[in-house]
């Protein structure tokens, strides 16, 4: 396990959600996890953020920025927001996150 750190209130303002998609599911068995994280947030607060809410150690972090797609709704053209998503692997002898259950 990592070293136990103090869960403070930036560390949710960090990850704001796990992201499941079947692409995520099956990302889980390479031991990763994925989850919607604030746009201003950089790889070392990510990282941070999850072994501290999950006392877990981290072996690496990608980002993905996700563009919003052009929609539109009765006529009407409007844009979904931006979403950044991380791709968070576990150091091996790691075990996974239940993120089924909440924090």
């Amino acid at each position: 396990m990592a070293k136990k750190q103090e869960i403070d209130a930036r560390h949710y303002d960090v990850i704001l959600a796990p992201h499941i998609t079947e692409k995520a599911t099956m990302a889980a068995e390479a031991n990763a996890v994925v989850f919607k994280v604030a746009g201003t947030a950089t790889k070392p607060q990510i990282r941070e953020a999850v072994e501290a809410i999950y006392d877990r150690k981290v072996a690496g972090v990608n980002t993905i920025v996700m563009k919003g797609k052009t929609k539109r709704w009765k006529g009407k053209a409007y844009k979904r927001s931006d979403v950044k998503k991380a791709i968070v692997t576990l150091a091996e002898g790691q075990d996974s996150i239940d993120i089924t259950s909440g924090i």
